[in-house]
């Protein structure tokens, strides 16, 4: 994603002056600076950013600018990208598969958090972590409210959580947990079962643990609205205090409800056909999440000199610009009847998993970042 340096106002001002050819992203800083600074003041613990959501230097340098001092990195190239950009921030490496090559990259780099969900990888980090190191065991629920599940992939059942935990104690290190509630998780409660099943299994364990890592998944918008924070930082923090009756500390690492508003995402309309749009984005680039996760409701079209499309709608399927026919991103996406060939859709709130998921599939994929006042 190349960078465009200057402050233009909006993006329909940008569009209609230079009308990009490329996928464009509108960065807000402001924006994104804002819900950093909700995290840090309203969560009871420590604040880190998951690099995955979108690792672009911009974010990582403004979310530094806003107060935060941690990072969630899953690979040695998302170290490297954090040390280079936050030199003297504290590393958390949560995901919980790693080659030993990635581990010692890890330990090079001064991580200060692992996490674990078996005993083959608790075997690894044994083997290489240097004493009094901290590993989080990460365990998993069947708990509703979130878009998809976690669960599916990561995460020690209860028993073979507490099994992790007192080897993690017998070996001298520090014990900690960590979950993740699920995708676009909306329901306090969800939060509340996963803290309550942690003290139980640390109970069980015999093992008083040092922090308590909460996860992601805090929503972004979902179902025509962004869901209060206040309630599920709330619910997190009541609980945890009650459930342990010793002092463990918090830790987050929300990515996609930190970036996402900070962000829009204008595509050009490269074709209309009978019922159909051809976009100049799709699933091999900044879209390959639209068809999973995120609503349709959040699109507006303009035209090239940025006049806004209104007017009745109507249901158009919607492609990318690759020869694949699997680059199909909807047969859903309701539009003004008068969408054109060049106009744009923009997308509101494409912060999160988008960026990130780009490929150069079919030499497509390049993307222009703009730098905007307004979003």
């Amino acid at each position: 994603m190349q960078q465009s340096d200057p402050f233009w106002a909006s993006p329909v001002d940008h569009l209609a002056k230079v009308r990009p050819d490329v996928p464009t992203f509108y960065a807000c800083p402001a924006v994104l600076q804002s819900v950093a600074r909700e995290f840090i003041d309203g969560f009871d613990g420590l604040v880190t950013y998951a690099v995955k959501a979108n690792a672009d230097p911009l974010v990582l340098a403004n979310l530094s600018a806003a107060g935060v001092t941690a990072f969630d990195v899953a690979s040695p190239y998302e170290i490297d990208l954090v040390r280079a950009n936050c030199p003297h921030a504290a590393l958390h490496y949560h995901n919980p598969v790693r080659s030993r090559s990635e581990i010692a990259a890890g330990v090079a780099a001064g991580v200060a958090s692992w996490s674990v969900d078996c005993d083959v990888e608790l075997s690894k980090l044994l083997d290489i972590l240097p004493p009094h190191s901290e590993i989080a065991v990460r365990f998993k629920m069947s708990v509703s409210g979130a878009a998809y599940d976690f669960g599916e992939k990561f995460g020690a059942p209860a028993d073979m959580a507490v099994h992790l935990l007192r080897r993690v104690a017998a070996a001298g290190h520090r014990a900690s947990m960590t979950f993740h509630p699920g995708t676009q998780c909306a329901d306090p409660v969800a939060w509340v079962s996963y803290i309550l099943g942690a003290a139980d299994i640390a109970q069980r364990a015999g093992v008083h643990i040092q922090r308590l890592n909460v996860g992601g998944g805090f929503p972004a918008w979902r179902n025509g609205q962004r869901p209060a924070l206040g309630a599920i930082f709330e619910a997190i923090k009541s609980t945890a205090k009650a459930a342990f009756p010793y002092r463990v500390d918090l830790v987050c690492e929300p990515g996609r409800a930190m970036v996402a508003e900070a962000f829009s995402l204008a595509v050009q309309v490269k074709s209309r056909r009978a019922g159909a749009l051809y976009l100049n984005d799709g699933t091999y680039g900044a879209l390959a999440e639209l068809p999973v996760v995120r609503g349709f409701d959040r699109v507006h079209v303009v035209a090239p000199d940025g006049t806004p499309k209104t007017g009745p709608t109507t249901t158009f399927a919607a492609f990318g610009p690759t020869c694949d026919s699997l680059d199909r991103l909807s047969d859903r996406l309701t539009l003004p009847c008068s969408t054109a060939e060049e106009d744009y859709l923009i997308f509101d709130g494409f912060g999160a998993y988008s960026v990130v998921t780009a490929t150069r599939f079919n030499g497509y994929g390049a993307s222009d970042a703009v730098l905007v006042q307004n979003l």
